[in-house]
C-alpha cells in the first residue's frame, strides 16, 4: 500500500461541542474551537452531527437552511482562515422544500469539497427506552462521499450510517484510509454500540475511524452520549473524550496502517469467487 505524497502522519481534532438552542452562539463557539484545534497542529478538524441546532425532528424544519448559507459560509471562512480541512459535522439542510441531514467538507482554501447527506435515516423503536423517526421530517441522501487530502483519502458518513458495514467497505475499496462519522448516539445506543461499531468498522477494513458527538446536555430533549473517539486499524481506541465539551486530538499514522495491512493481509485474501454477487443470487 502506498502512502499519498509521502506524508505519513497528520493530526486530527474532534470538536465535541455543547449545542444550545441559539444557532448564532453554536456557530461562534464552533469557530472558536476549530481555531483552537488548528493552533494545536490539527490539519483535519471535525464537528459533531447537528452542531448548529438541537437534535430532533421538531427542530430540523426550524433550523434548516440552504447550502450555501449562513452556517456553511462560516465554516468555509474558518477553514480558510486556519488553513485546514474541516468536516462540518452536519446541519439540517433545506433544498427545494426537502430536508436533509447534511455534512459539508471544506478545503484549506475555503472551497466546499463535498456535501454528504445522511444515507440511512435514524428510524428506531426500542420499547421502553427510545423511539426516534428521522424520516418524519428528513429525506435520505444517496451519494458516497470521499475526498482527497495530501495525507490520505477520507470517507464520510453521518451517525446511523456507521451501522452499515457495506458503506465502510465501499469507502475502503475506493482507497480511504480514514473514515469519519459525525454522530449523536443517545443514552441507550451510545453505551451499547458507539465504541463497538467504531472498532468493528476499523478492524473489518483496517482503517482509522473517527467519530465526533455533541457534548452531553442532560437538559436536552435528546441527550447525546458524547465520547468522541479515534480508533486505529488494529481496533485500539487511541483517543476518547468523556461527556463534556472538549477537543480530542490524535495523530493518524499511515505507516502504521500499512504495517497492519501487511501483517494481516485481508485485502489480498478476500474470496471474491465465493461471495458477493454469487451469494446474493443464491
Amino acid at each position: 500500500m502506498s502512502i499519498n505524497r509521502g506524508m505519513a502522519k497528520f493530526r486530527i481534532a474532534l470538536v465535541q461541542l455543547l449545542v444550545s438552542s441559539s444557532k448564532s452562539d453554536n456557530l461562534k463557539r464552533a469557530c472558536v474551537m476549530v481555531k483552537k484545534a488548528a493552533d494545536q497542529g490539527a490539519r483535519l478538524v471535525v464537528l459533531p452531527e447537528c452542531f448548529n441546532s438541537p437534535y430532533g425532528t421538531k427542530f430540523f424544519p426550524e433550523y434548516a437552511e440552504k447550502i450555501p448559507g449562513e452556517s456553511t459560509q462560516m465554516l468555509s471562512e474558518v477553514a480558510k482562515e486556519n488553513g485546514i480541512y474541516l468536516i462540518g459535522g452536519s446541519i439540517p439542510e433545506d433544498d427545494s422544500g426537502k430536508l436533509y441531514n447534511t455534512c459539508g467538507v471544506f478545503a484549506p482554501d475555503g472551497t466546499m469539497l463535498l456535501k454528504h447527506r445522511k444515507i440511512h435515516l435514524f428510524d428506531i423503536d426500542v420499547p421502553g427506552k427510545i423511539r426516534f423517526q428521522e424520516s418524519e421530517t428528513l429525506s435520505p441522501g444517496s451519494n458516497f462521499s470521499v475526498f482527497e487530502t495530501p495525507y490520505c483519502k477520507v470517507g464520510v458518513g453521518i451517525c446511523y450510517d456507521m451501522r452499515f458495514a457495506e458503506l465502510a467497505q465501499i469507502y475502503t475499496q475506493k482507497g480511504c484510509q480514514l473514515l469519519v462519522y459525525p454522530g449523536a448516539f443517545n443514552m441507550t445506543t451510545g453505551p451499547a454500540h458507539w465504541e463497538l461499531l467504531q472498532r468493528a468498522r476499523a478492524v473489518d477494513n483496517q482503517v482509522f475511524v473517527a467519530t465526533t458527538s455533541p457534548a452531553r446536555d442532560e437538559n436536552a430533549s435528546y441527550i447525546a452520549w458524547g465520547h468522541s473517539s479515534v480508533v486505529s486499524p488494529w481496533g485500539n481506541v487511541i483517543a476518547k473524550a468523556d461527556a463534556e465539551e472538549t477537543i480530542v486530538y490524535a495523530d493518524i499514522d499511515l505507516q502504521y496502517l500499512a504495517e497492519v495491512r501487511q501483517q494481516i493481509p485481508i485485502h489480498f485474501q478476500k474470496r471474491h469467487d465465493l461471495y458477493g454477487v454469487k451469494v446474493a443470487q443464491e
